[in-house]
């Protein structure tokens, strides 16, 4: 039943009384205290919560104050982490640059010192080849001596000898530029 329909029994009732003067009536106790009754009955929770809240209220807001203290010291506690994470980002991306640099530093290193050996490497063989094509020229030399004059034995001896040279100087040649194209590898 509802409030209101209980409302309105209870005026009714009271309505119904004996009319007596100067403005009493004259009720059923028992109908009034029924009709008391079934209005205490048919009030909605809320009112009794509303009730509880208001009788608990200081207990209720310290309970709330307590909360939403805790709330905040763990929002402050996830702030200072995240600040943490932060700062762990900024070490590791500074350690990266180091990192980086110095590899730059190691290969530019590595670069030169491959330059200078490569730059050495064939001076070393322009000067073999330029020994071994002297070589060449000085037993074609011979060779035209020999053609043009009379003496065969020292000739012979001097051509062999130069083609010796000439032979052991290609050889020379050829085995260093192997190497050096070894090492490059």
């Amino acid at each position: 039943m509802s409030v209101y329909r209980v409302i309105d029994k209870l005026e009714a009732s009271v309505k119904a009384g004996t009319v007596l003067p100067l403005g009493y009536r004259i009720v059923s106790e028992e109908r009034i205290l029924e009709l008391i009754e079934k209005l205490r009955a048919s009030l909605p929770e809320e009112v009794g919560r509303a009730r509880t809240i208001a009788k608990n209220g200081d207990r209720l807001v310290r309970e709330a104050q307590e909360k939403a203290q805790a709330i905040v010291v763990e929002a402050s506690a996830a702030q200072s982490q995240l600040l943490d994470d932060h700062e762990l980002v900024q070490r590791a991306r500074a350690t990266a640059e180091i990192v980086l640099r110095e590899a730059e530093q190691k290969a530019a290193r590595v670069r030169e010192g491959a330059d200078a050996y490569a730059a050495a490497v064939l001076t070393d063989l322009d000067v073999r080849l330029s020994g071994a094509l002297g070589s060449v020229k000085k037993g074609i030399d011979a060779l035209a001596a020999a053609k043009a004059g009379p003496a065969q034995p020292p000739a012979q001896a001097t051509l062999a000898d130069a083609a010796a040279k000439s032979k052991r100087a290609a050889f020379d040649a050829q085995q260093h530029s192997e190497t050096a194209q070894l090492e490059s590898v």
